[in-house]
């Protein structure tokens, strides 16, 4: 018999949560490019959930290609947040397709913030204004970090399951004989008799 994977691993169960939390704060923050990253990361955890619970393979090697794509995604954000390199959250806005100043949702709702407005700066470009925020107890970079450094975890953990899954499934695969198959389990089909049996008859 098969093996029970798709109610005995939480990782996928774990994997949809953690997308979903993060698609509502990036959909709060306005930031488009993790949106539209975080949508094609649910459709991929539902196709890995869909090939594990009809036993499809190459569902599953799909779903192991885009976790890399995914881990690599998440790894970008964190040099984005740490500014590495020439990476600059004060001139780069990646994260909005740079179609406007929003950033982390974190950045002004982060634990402890306060947020003090600041009134008739020449610093706010037209239609926005300036604030100031302080007494976080983390910043927004370091969540953002937080919360990437847990996407590659999972990320991580989904592939060593969706690899392994896989190849049980190729190996169930292989084992059974198709062509064969009803010989296998000493399957033999009716005997047709070229002539009819007569049994006499008593009266």
């Amino acid at each position: 018999p098969m093996p029970c994977f798709n109610t005995c691993d939480p990782s996928s169960a774990l994997l949809q949560v953690a997308a979903l939390e993060r698609q509502i704060f990036d959909f709060l923050g306005y930031q488009w490019a993790p949106i539209l990253a975080n949508f094609l990361h649910i459709m991929a955890v539902i196709l890995g959930i869909f090939g594990t619970i009809q036993y499809r393979s190459k569902y599953l090697m799909m779903y192991a290609v885009w976790l890399v794509l995914w881990v690599g995604w998440n790894a970008f954000i964190i040099c984005f947040y740490l500014e590495v390199g020439r990476l600059s959250q004060d001139r780069d806005f990646i994260m909005t397709f740079n179609t406007s100043l929003h950033r982390s949702w974190w950045m002004e709702n982060g634990p402890g913030c306060l947020v003090t407005p600041v009134m008739n700066s020449n610093l706010a470009p037209e239609d926005h204004h300036v604030i100031t925020v302080s007494g976080c107890l983390l910043d927004y970079q370091y969540i953002e970090v937080v919360s990437s450094a847990t996407q590659i975890f999972l990320a991580l953990f989904g592939f060593v399951y969706a690899c392994y899954v896989s190849k049980v499934f190729l190996e169930e695969e292989d084992s059974f004989d198709f062509i064969g198959g009803f010989d296998s389990y000493g399957y033999q089909a009716p005997q047709k008799t070229s002539h009819l049996q007569l049994q006499p008859l008593y009266t």
